[in-house]
């Protein structure tokens, strides 16, 4: 496969897009688009499942796990092993739940993915059939109109179609694409109709890129949030008007917590002097 990018066909001949694709006008055989499968993959964002135990201890890890099994740790050390008994089921309860609802969306969400599994016209053979959409691949050619989701980044080879791609560049009104045009993946066709040329599946389409970057980013919590927030107003750091409405906002039990803590930590210095 090509290793160009999207963008770098937009101002290429459509013969030449032909050509740098190994394909042509009558679109790829079963059996070379069964091939390319085979070497790229389908057209889909692979997941990455996790494995369910691992899953399960992830949930005694983050900054409001902490906090319960450090006061665990020193009501331990000071002596008040009922309480850091009661804090460990808490801690533990908190965790069973939240692993099965997790567990229940993710197979709700697993039933509803096949149920709406996208459909798209394939040039196979010279003849058009309707398949999956995960198995195109680059170098087929599709047909899309009127209310459709493109299923690939592709360019127009014929037809003019007006293209919603607020999904991707957060630009309201529709854009007009022209023959030789690019489309791209998970934009929606609003009018016309027209037949496309893929250039680019699953990952390496833009969305697939763009989607490949929110999996690796990292914002900050918002637990975390709170949990500086407390701690600058316990320091007296100047606080913004944003940390103290954090604290407020339903978290007295947390501050709660962190005030325990403070007094266990007092404690146990003492016990150990």
């Amino acid at each position: 496969m090509t290793a160009k990018a999207t963008a770098d066909f937009a101002d290429l001949p459509i013969e030449v897009a032909y050509s740098v694709l190994s394909t042509s006008t009558n679109g790829l055989s079963e059996t070379e688009a069964h091939r390319r499968i085979n070497e790229s993959g389908y057209n889909e964002l692979s997941e990455k499942r996790k494995n369910p135990f691992v899953d399960f201890l992830t949930r005694y890890w983050g900054p409001m796990p902490w906090l319960l099994e450090l006061t665990m740790a020193l009501s331990y050390i000071i002596g008040h092993y009922l309480e850091a008994l009661i804090v460990f089921g808490l801690l533990t309860l908190n965790a069973i739940i939240g692993f099965h609802h997790t567990h229940s969306s993710l197979k709700a969400l697993e039933l509803l993915k096949k149920r709406l599994a996208i459909k798209a016209k394939i040039l196979r053979n010279g003849e058009w059939v309707v398949k999956d959409a995960r198995k195109i691949v680059p170098g087929d050619i599709i047909q899309v109109g009127l209310g459709d989701l493109v299923p690939a980044d592709a360019k127009i080879v014929a037809g003019e179609v007006s293209v919603d791609q607020s999904a991707l560049t957060g630009e309201s009104l529709p854009v007009t694409a022209h023959q030789s045009g690019i489309l791209y993946s998970s934009s929606i066709i609003k009018r016309g109709e027209a037949k496309a040329l893929v250039l680019k599946t699953g990952a390496s389409t833009y969305f697939g890129k763009t989607a490949e970057l929110v999996k690796i980013a990292k914002p900050k919590s918002h637990q975390g949030q709170i949990m500086s927030a407390i701690v600058l107003l316990n320091e007296n750091k100047n606080p913004t008007d944003e940390d103290i409405n954090l604290c407020m906002e339903g978290n007295i039990c947390r501050c709660g917590t962190y005030v325990r803590i403070r007094s266990a930590i007092h404690q146990a210095a003492k016990a150990l002097a």
